[in-house]
């Protein structure tokens, strides 16, 4: 048997870069004794707990592989229920931060969840359909409710019965006698997705979310608190079901599907509508724990809050009411009877304020504080998490924002990463900023603004960064002061790709003006100080027939690989600007390429999926490789070896070796595109971007990776 190469295992260091993913929904929890202070959201496959008031992230409940999807605290506040991807419920202590309990029922990803009021049972919705009711105390489930046709948007369990009332997308709510197990009673008054709804009024009245501006009002009405002790039997029997007994209020009415009506039934009579003033669907619809406020948004920035008021507000109201009715009717000298004076639905639930945030909302939660106020919680799309106040107190109630979590994450897609010379620093930039890691504390040290960044590098000394920006500048940042120094016009189009020479005195631009263009460092003098400072000059240009997606220089700076949107990489001559080899075989444009330390190997990856590895010599392809599911964005040499990374649009960053092409492992852990990656100069780390706004980093290990058992792993785990 030959000698076997050895390879190194890569394993994940950190997830970093995240202030909240906007999968799941927001949860404020019980922490340290205190309410309304910390959130909960989800990031990734784990759960950041956020302190709002210090803006630091004080605790991670650590996932496994799967995203989270669903978030549901207790009521005592000391635990959180988390639903993930693939159906798995846990159930974290928030003392110790360790998962205590784990469900295992549903078939696809968890959609909602909740604990009933004295939180020893918790209810499940999924992706598959069902709703499960599991037994927190004994570590159990209870059982599994089969009816809707789509996906549970939404479960709530009545604290005065044993009753689950559900709503789903295939436009239905249902209410299930949990005594019997099975749904008794079925809504069809929605024509389109039932997205979310909410029990209000001690539990005597169900407001519903669908795809329009209404949000349904419904009556609930207990049958044993309709019924007259005094009836005779043989008309108690008929119950409201029978046809003739209860007066069909409308189309929306309910359907009876219990057996025997007369046991437990709800009656549901629709009330109304509430205006919302969004046009588009329901996002989430909510309340608060003691259902006073009401809540909801669509998919823009506005949180609509309403007020629910209590039986004594409206009863204080409708006296008022009656006062004025019977002043008028003495006035006019009519007969006003007291009956027909009653409070319209905008009177019981009236509209506080709208609260308008910087960016879409995804999710919210609100709490009342024990002063009086109303705080509201929102998760936004852009990563971001703000927590406002409103003072009811005063006359017209305005919210008003009190913190907002920002630093630890770009609003946008890390579009370009790269590593300071001491393997330290890492740099990521986005559509809106710049900013500056350190690698061993993973904290953000350095902010910029900057325009959107395609590219970008440390300037040899780690003091200065450049960018390229999507409009065709280059932007020179100095990092002591965390300033601009200057802006150059380089490009007529996007730059694309930039690269350091090796000797370190310049760099090459590639751009969407079909031209590269060749730059020197240099020191000029500063009018506002005595010193010199860095500036850069161009140099030379050299003009090609299509646009330019990406420029490398061999190690020996003798050669240019400067890859085109015709789908070839042609190689010139850095000293002359001749033209040397082209490679041409990919069927789409070469994304991303490299070049290996001692200059004989070029590889390159396109959309086509593929990475192909030339000689630089000949320009001959030595192989071909199916490389990923989707796009290959990004691929960079390890320093000092004929081994490379290669990221893709399949959410997957590959290790290959370019003389033995094999594939050697597969780094798992981003959901979503991955745009860009960057290996430290020791070749120990590996950073990587992705569209899910998280940042991972990736360690070397001193465990050697046999090719055979990670092969028969891939096998096993593929059955």
């Amino acid at each position: 048997m030959g000698l076997t190469r050895q390879y190194l295992r890569y394993e994940p260091a950190a997830l970093f870069g995240l202030v909240a993913s906007a999968r799941a929904g927001v949860a404020f929890v019980a922490l340290r004794g205190e309410r309304g202070r910390y959130v909960a959201v989800p990031a990734c496959e784990h759960v950041f707990v956020w302190d709002t008031r210090k803006g630091e992230k004080v605790l991670i409940l650590k996932g496994l592989k799967q995203e989270v999807s669903s978030l549901c605290p207790s009521p005592d506040g000391l635990h959180l229920a988390v639903g993930y991807e693939d159906g798995a419920v846990r159930v974290f202590n928030l003392l110790s931060g360790e998962s205590t309990i784990t469900f295992n029922g549903h078939r696809a990803a968890v959609t909602a969840l909740q604990y009933d009021h004295l939180g020893g049972r918790l209810v499940s919705g999924s992706k598959d359909t069902e709703v499960i009711v599991w037994d927190v105390i004994n570590e159990s489930g209870l059982y599994r409710l089969r009816g809707h046709k789509d996906v549970i948007t939404e479960v709530l369990f009545l604290k005065e019965k044993n009753l689950l009332v559900t709503c789903a997308k295939d436009t239905l709510v249902k209410w299930w006698d949990l005594d019997t197990q099975h749904c008794f009673k079925t809504l069809v008054g929605h024509r389109a997705e039932v997205w979310g709804m909410a029990l209000l009024s001690k539990e005597k009245r169900l407001i519903t979310g669908s795809a329009d501006s209404e949000l349904r009002v419904w009556d609930l009405t207990y049958i044993q608190e309709v019924k007259d002790p005094d009836e005779p039997e043989s008309k108690k029997s008929k119950g409201p079901s029978s046809p003739g007994a209860e007066e069909n209020t409308e189309e929306d009415e309910t359907l009876e599907l219990d057996e025997h009506p007369e046991e437990r039934i709800i009656k549901c009579s629709k009330v109304g509508s509430i205006m919302r003033g969004g046009r588009d669907r329901v996002v989430t619809l909510g309340t608060d724990r003691m259902g006073k406020f009401l809540a909801c948004h669509g998919a823009d920035a506005v949180l609509e809050v309403f007020s629910v008021l209590s039986e004594e507000e409206i009863q204080k109201k409708l006296e008022k009411k009656m006062k004025k009715a019977r002043k008028k009717a003495k006035q006019n000298s009519e007969e006003e009877t007291e009956s027909s004076v009653e409070l319209s639905l905008q009177e019981e639930i009236q509209r506080v304020t709208n609260v308008k945030t910087s960016s879409k909302i995804k999710s919210f939660d609100l709490i009342v504080s024990p002063k009086g106020e109303l705080k509201m919680v929102l998760l936004l799309q852009n990563n971001v998490i703000e927590l406002y106040n409103l003072d009811l107190s005063a006359q017209v109630p305005q919210a008003v924002r009190v913190s907002r979590i920002t630093i630890g994450g770009h609003r946008s897609d890390v579009r370009t990463l790269a590593f300071s010379s001491d393997n330290i620093a890492i740099l990521s930039a986005a559509a809106e900023s710049v900013k500056i890691w350190n690698r061993s504390t993973l904290q953000c040290i350095r902010t910029m603004e900057c325009e959107y960044a395609l590219c970008s590098l440390f300037i040899p000394g780690d003091r200065q960064v450049i960018i390229g920006t999507k409009t065709g500048k280059l932007q020179l940042y100095d990092l002591a002061s965390g300033s601009l120094i200057e802006t150059l016009d380089a490009h007529d189009g996007a730059v694309w790709s930039i690269a350091l020479s090796p000797d370190q005195h310049g760099f090459v631009t590639g751009g969407a003006d079909k031209c590269v263009k060749f730059w020197e460092f240099e020191l000029v003098k500063d009018e506002s100080s005595v010193q010199k400072r860095l500036s850069m000059k161009h140099v030379r240009i050299l003009q090609l027939d299509e646009d330019v997606l990406c420029v490398r220089y061999s190690p020996n700076q003798k050669l240019l690989a400067v890859s085109l949107l015709d789908c070839t990489v042609k190689v010139f001559y850095v000293d002359t600007l001749k033209f040397f080899l082209s490679l041409y075989g990919h069927k789409l444009p070469v994304l991303c390429m490299d070049i290996c330390y001692d200059g004989t190997l070029i590889a390159t990856g396109s959309a086509d999926r593929n990475v192909k590895i030339w000689g630089l010599d000949f320009g001959d392809c030595h192989r071909s490789l199916f490389a990923h599911d989707d796009s290959v964005m990004y691929l960079q040499f390890v320093p000092k070896s004929h081994l490379f990374f290669t990221a893709g649009k399949d959410s997957k960053i590959k290790q290959w070796d370019a003389d033995k092409f094999e594939h050697i492992q597969t780094l798992e852990g981003h959901h979503q595109e991955v745009w860009c990656l960057a290996l430290s100069p020791n070749g120990d780390y590996v950073v990587s971007a992705s569209h899910d706004k998280s940042l991972r980093l990736w360690e070397r290990t001193r465990e050697p990776l046999i090719l055979e058992e990670e092969r028969e792993m891939v096998r096993v785990a593929s059955f």
